[in-house]
């Protein structure tokens, strides 16, 4: 989308032009458009018998991944978990369907290696919401 600033309307209309599933929520003069995106779930895969080097590298690979996600507008945040449980972290992608969310994950070098495995989930979200 161009850097211009749209009202609300306008960007609902721009995103539906897109693909994107948006619907406005709230009432008067407090309306928040809402955003369909999708949550990678990030799970320990079934191939995680790699040595540490190959893991290290699969690591970087991994991060250079999301960093050009986001960089191309497709990854709005992921990171770790902190513990050791079986959900390792999440990715919130900005895509206009699902599909296109699952492919992009599996194209993650250590989806791709096994090391992770995915689950995507549809998640609404306020357009232009941030963590505080």
């Amino acid at each position: 989308m161009p850097d211009t600033i749209l009202d609300p309307e306008q960007e609902a209309a721009a995103l539906q032009e897109q693909g994107y599933q948006t619907f406005f929520y709230g009432e008067g003069e407090k309306q928040h458009l809402m955003q369909q995106y999708f949550i990678v779930f990030l799970k320990k895969g079934e191939n995680r018998n790699q040595d540490s080097l190959t893991t290290a590298e699969l690591q970087q690979e991994h991060l250079a991944h999301l960093e050009r996600m986001a960089s191309e507008g497709y990854l709005s945040m992921a990171g770790p978990f902190g513990d050791e449980g079986d959900i390792r972290g999440i990715a919130v992608y900005n895509t206009p369907n699902l599909e296109m969310a699952d492919s992009l994950a599996r194209l993650d070098p250590m989806v791709a290696a096994g090391r992770l495995a995915i689950e995507v989930y549809p998640w609404w979200a306020a357009k232009g919401s941030a963590l505080k």
